[in-house]
């Protein structure tokens, strides 16, 4: 890999964006690829695999041997609400390879004790969103029930990008929260985006299998998520 690489590499990995670099195993040499960059049709298909699996991997094209190296980041759940459901989900998500990030401004709910060992922030999604910028690895779930507390990360994590984004509530509660996101300024196209009610529909009633549900959602939309 070429010293340029290698820097660019580095400053993709710190942006938290996607690569993968394609080494020829017959002549040598290789080069960089970012993701939703244009690449010549017989290779797509192998990149794409590259990307939605986050799996390095040996393939041939045209009689060309060629390893396909790939870097993607690390993909995390921002949860809004220091509640039961988020409880269930932080060991689950943990064993599924998901960071988990927990946001509340409810000190009540947002304490040590009740998420020991989680990333915890007790306060203002608006306030720690600043310093903590969504991405496109990253899944936004916003439950609540307070649109007061859920309404800004789910307007920033549509603009991010998210590749998920799910919100507590019935359709009903939901029909509003599109009103009042459209008075935000986010299209139709972003809010159809929103999973809500949130999560796979299960059956699930307690906050355990809600929590489940969820999961299953978020590691869909990943592995399924349009490449860019």
């Amino acid at each position: 890999m070429k010293r340029e690489d290698l820097v660019r590499l580095n400053a993709l990995r710190a942006e938290r964006r996607a690569a993968v670099y394609v080494a020829d195993l017959d002549q040598g040499g290789g080069r960089l690829i970012t993701e939703g960059e244009e690449v010549e049709d017989n290779l797509a298909a192998s990149v794409k695999t590259a990307f939605l699996t986050g799996k390095s991997a040996q393939v041939e094209i045209d009689g060309k041997r060629l390893f396909l190296n790939v870097q993607v980041p690390p993909p995390r759940i921002v949860a809004i609400g220091a509640v039961h459901i988020t409880q269930a989900l932080a060991p689950m998500a943990a064993i599924a390879g998901f960071d988990l990030s927990v946001i509340d401004p409810r000190t009540a709910f947002a304490t040590p004790e009740r998420f020991e060992g989680v990333d915890l922030v007790a306060d203002w999604p608006e306030d720690v969103l600043e310093e903590r910028a969504l991405d496109a690895y990253t899944a936004l779930i916003a439950v609540t029930h307070d649109p007061k507390i859920d309404d800004y990360p789910i307007a920033a994590g549509l603009k991010a990008g998210c590749f998920y984004v799910g919100a507590l509530g019935s359709r009903k509660t939901h029909g509003k929260r599109v009103d009042r996101l459209m008075e935000l300024g986010l299209t139709e196209t972003q809010i159809a985006r929103i999973d809500a009610p949130i999560g796979l529909d299960i059956g699930a009633i307690s906050p355990a299998e809600i929590a489940v549900s969820i999961l299953g959602a978020v590691i869909q939309a990943f592995r399924r998520r349009a490449i860019r």
